[in-house]
């Protein structure tokens, strides 16, 4: 069976020379010269893939993504923008909403094909990661009416985002969407300083959850959050997940608890900043980040990023390290850490 594919675009010439693009290709092509009639076909013929311009007429391309968002025959479609913009709030409200990925016009031959390609393959890995984000849910379920059902179906209708390595998940301001789920990669969330400073509040790995505070505050996010290494999440819409939050006590209780810890490891992090000396913030912050990798005791951590962590600067970073490695408390080898005596770190004097 060929891959079907849509293509919602108003101009007459874009629109079918792509569509003979891929046809050429031997994909399948459905097209509609607006986003109304594109959102309609979309429902009727289910597409492997949608193509669809930002400015139309009747329906623009965030009205057609936030339609098909919320239908569950399309929710989980990967969807790729048409567009000729290339502001950073252009690209951050359509990836916000859901979008996989922009391909700017113009683009030739190559480029659509491998896009589509790539996006398409990423699609069948999916599948794959969500049961690691499940995992962390399967200990709701202390009965049928848990919402742990609920909960693992509304994960499993949503579409992978893959964010690259420094790439901004969202900013400090922006408003929530949702909560993301980490199913594979890292993410940290980081605050400026006054004087440009970056302090890092927290980082977040595979299975964790991120936005919690902001999602069940109601509140802007108070921080920003941003890739430390390639990585795949998924946005629950918060329409989707606030009511679980609040129709399921085992739910609810579950992100009550990750809060809890999280609103925890940042006291433990301030009282770090007011009163530890630089060894023993150091020392502090390689053993969460020891525990985070157990049990193999070793991650990849830069200069920079364990500065913001620990608020230190880069060069007491790099000159507190080289006596914990003559120590014999760590080994390094480049961003790979690897330590040998958490006992002593943990007992650091201050």
């Amino acid at each position: 069976m060929k891959t079907k594919i849509l293509i919602i675009e108003d101009n007459d010439d874009i629109r079918e020379s792509t569509a003979e693009i891929l046809e050429l290709a031997g994909y399948e092509v459905e097209a509609a010269n607006n986003g109304k009639k594109g959102v309609e076909l979309a429902f009727g013929c289910q597409p492997d893939l949608i193509l669809c311009d930002i400015m139309m007429p009747e329906l623009d391309g965030y009205g057609v993504l936030y339609l098909l968002n919320k239908n569950t025959l399309t929710a989980a479609t990967p969807f790729m923008f048409l567009t000729a913009k290339s502001e950073r709030l252009d690209f951050r409200k359509g990836m916000e909403m859901g979008a996989d990925d922009y391909l700017t016009k113009p683009f030739d031959d190559v480029e659509l094909l491998n896009a589509i390609e790539s996006r398409l393959g990423k699609k069948e890995k999916q599948q794959a990661f969500y049961s690691k984000a499940l995992q962390s849910i399967e200990q709701l379920a202390k009965h049928p009416a848990s919402g742990v059902t609920e909960l693992q179906q509304l994960i499993a209708s949503r579409k992978v985002r893959h964010v690259k390595k420094r790439q901004v998940l969202y900013y400090d301001g922006d408003e929530p969407q949702g909560l993301y789920v980490i199913l594979q990669g890292a993410i940290k969330t980081i605050k400026l300083a006054n004087d440009g400073r970056e302090l890092m509040t927290g980082i977040f790995k595979t299975e964790e959850y991120l936005g919690v505070a902001a999602l069940l505050s109601g509140n802007n996010y108070s921080e920003t959050a941003e890739a430390t290494q390639d990585s795949m999440v998924c946005l629950l819409p918060k329409e989707g997940i606030l009511p679980l939050i609040n129709n399921y006590p085992d739910v609810g209780n579950q992100f009550i608890k990750i809060l809890s810890n999280n609103v925890r490891e940042k006291e433990e992090q301030l009282l770090e900043l007011a009163y530890q000396s630089v060894r023993k913030r150091l020392a502090q912050t390689l053993v969460r980040l020891s525990k985070q990798a157990a049990p193999a005791a070793q991650f990849k951590a830069s200069r920079e990023e364990l500065a913001a962590m620990a608020g230190m600067a880069t060069e007491t970073v790099s000159r507190t390290l080289t006596d914990f490695k003559e120590e014999g408390l760590i080994e390094k080898k480049g961003s790979l850490i690897h330590v040998l005596d958490l006992d002593r770190l943990l007992k650091m004097k201050n």
